[in-house]
């Protein structure tokens, strides 16, 4: 194998170790920084989502609480009708 050749595969070899080294490095800058933004629009994700479920809790909460007040001012005026029927007879 002629010299050259050797030379080429063995500063090949270095400038691919080197390469690979710094590429780590540069991915792990970036890397972290994706990583950062992932977890940030997961966690908005999930605010979101925890919103939308206390808005629908809250939308629930306050249809039951119309839906007992009919219910009570019913009662009070079925309650009143039955006693204007006692006092007539």
């Amino acid at each position: 194998m002629p010299f050259w050749l050797k030379a080429t595969g063995i500063i090949g070899s270095i400038g691919a170790i080197i390469g690979s080294i710094s590429y780590v490095s540069v991915t792990e800058k970036w890397g972290s920084i994706f990583v950062i933004f992932a977890l940030i629009i997961s966690l908005l994700k999930q605010i979101i989502a925890f919103i939308g479920f206390l808005t629908t809790a809250i939308q629930v909460l306050v249809v039951l609480v119309f839906v007992a007040l009919f219910l009570g001012v019913g009662l009070l005026v079925f309650r009143a009708f039955r006693e204007r029927q006692k006092v007539k007879e």
